[in-house]
């Protein structure tokens, strides 16, 4: 549909940026802080591990100023687990408390909504060596690690995000499981405690934050059949149930929908369902949905014939197929960038308009941005203006999708400055801040205001584009 006039983004609009904590915080066995299973996870060759990391824990301040200077109106982070309960389970780490609890105040004081993540793909070693997800202990131990970040910082942090991309854990497990990597039907059963534990720390915050609003913040991506052959659209169907709607289906409605649970029969993956368990999940009712957008997905016909799926790696935006359910498509109207992952801003907007008609509660993108080889210039100076006609080109579909009657409440590109890629370390960069280091090499750690930073800078301070 094609508009006049483009509705402006809302007053109040969460112009914001993410991390998240064992990308960007480094420290990691500072000041009690137990290892996660982030901590364990043993990178490519020649690429850096999270051990220090952009060394924000360091840098809290420095960093919060570089947020106010460029006009933040919201920051999105999440807390280490461990660093709050060293072994997953047991006693409190009080300078894990005071460390949030100071990055919390200087947001506040600088006018800087925090909006917190409660679990980041570091899920504590110890608790990994129990069982992790596929032991329900590790269910009540969320629910006490939530309680406690609710009666620490309820009283100052209004937006919570349970769980990050569910969907990439169990879709694409092998960075979040150092050792053996689980089973479908373990990763299912894991998926499912997962949404037992969501559910029961959404009932927590209502009950202790009356003010907070929470919900989930899956990778969710429209899928596109690659030609308008039916078999295609039923592989598109497929895919995008499984990959995306089991998880808001579950936030939301608190039931697996027909597609996925046909799927997980037939595929012999059901998880174990305990007494009561459906019931907590109809509980934890979200307020809003976080949405990590980078790209859609472009799929074809399963051949059922042993060659659906692909031998190649794939991570969370590179499709690899799966035999008689859908087989990974090139679209070629699409751009990549420089990692082969597809560039769609348009399928945004697609995106936004799918989640809200479904779902129809507000929307806060808490992820998206490009991946580059950012490189000092030779004035000492990074230009990254491929990362500016990247964001212009998804703002303004958000635009649009504000305009097709979306209730998009933030937008948070990803990230604020240089962190860890998980596949690619520094090589691959998504900041708006430069961090002065190699893969091996730390050098100062400093900090540099890429061209993107006072671009941003000048969006926010005129609330959408020019």
């Amino acid at each position: 549909m094609f508009y006049h006039k483009l509705k402006p983004f809302p007053e109040n609009f969460l112009w914001g940026a993410s991390t998240s904590a064992y990308q960007v915080e480094g420290a990691y066995q500072e000041d009690g802080k137990g290892l996660s299973v982030q901590d364990m996870h043993e990178p490519p060759h020649g690429i850096t591990d999270f051990k220090v990391a952009s060394d924000h824990y360091h840098h809290m301040l420095e960093d919060v100023k570089l947020m106010a200077e460029m006009g933040l109106k919201a920051y999105r982070f999440s807390i280490a687990w461990s660093r709050i309960l060293p072994d997953g389970d047991g006693e409190i780490n009080q300078k894990g408390i005071d460390f949030y609890q100071d990055l919390i105040n200087a947001l506040i004081a600088n006018h800087i909504e925090p909006i917190v993540t409660m679990y980041h793909f570091d899920l504590p070693y110890e608790l990994h060596k129990q069982g992790g997800w596929c032991n329900r202990k590790t269910i009540d131990a969320f629910e006490k690690y939530a309680r406690i970040l609710f009666e620490n910082y309820g009283d100052k942090v209004k937006y919570w995000l349970t769980i990050n991309e569910q969907n990439v854990m169990i879709n694409h497990p092998n960075a979040m499981n150092p050792g053996r990597i689980p089973s479908k039907k373990e990763l299912y059963q894991q998926c499912h405690n997962m949404f037992v534990a969501a559910a029961k720390a959404t009932v927590l915050c209502h009950e202790l934050c009356p003010n907070g609003k929470i919900g989930p913040a899956p990778n969710i991506t429209a899928i596109y059949p690659e030609k308008c052959n039916p078999a295609d659209v039923i592989a598109a169907d497929n895919w995008e149930s499984i990959r995306c709607w089991l998880y808001l289906d579950m936030a939301v409605y608190g039931r697996y929908n027909t597609l996925v649970w046909s799927y997980l029969e037939e595929k012999g993956y059901t998880p174990i369902i305990e007494e009561g368990d459906m019931e907590i999940i109809q509980q934890g009712k979200p307020d809003f949905l976080g949405v990590n957008y980078y790209a859609t997905a472009t799929v074809c016909e399963a051949k059922n014939d042993g060659t659906d799926c692909q031998p190649r790696n794939g991570d969370q935006q590179v499709m690899i197929g799966e035999e008689g359910v859908y087989r990974a498509a090139v679209n070629h109207y699409l751009e990549e960038t420089q990692f082969g992952w597809m560039i769609d801003s348009i399928g945004m907007r697609v995106t936004l308009r799918r989640i809200y008609d479904r779902y129809h509660l507000p929307l806060l993108i808490t992820e998206n941005g490009l991946g580059a080889k950012d490189e000092m210039s030779e004035d000492g100076k990074i230009h990254d203006a491929y990362r500016i006609d990247y964001l212009i080109r998804h703002f303004h579909q958000a635009q649009l999708a504000i305009s097709d009657g979306v209730d998009l409440i933030g937008y948070c590109p990803w990230a604020f400055i240089d962190l860890v890629s998980t596949h690619q370390g520094y090589g691959k960069r998504y900041g708006f801040v430069y961090v002065d280091r190699e893969e091996q090499d730390l050098k100062e750690l400093k900090r540099m205001k890429k061209d993107s930073f006072y671009w941003y800078q000048q969006v926010i301070k005129q609330n959408g584009l020019d």
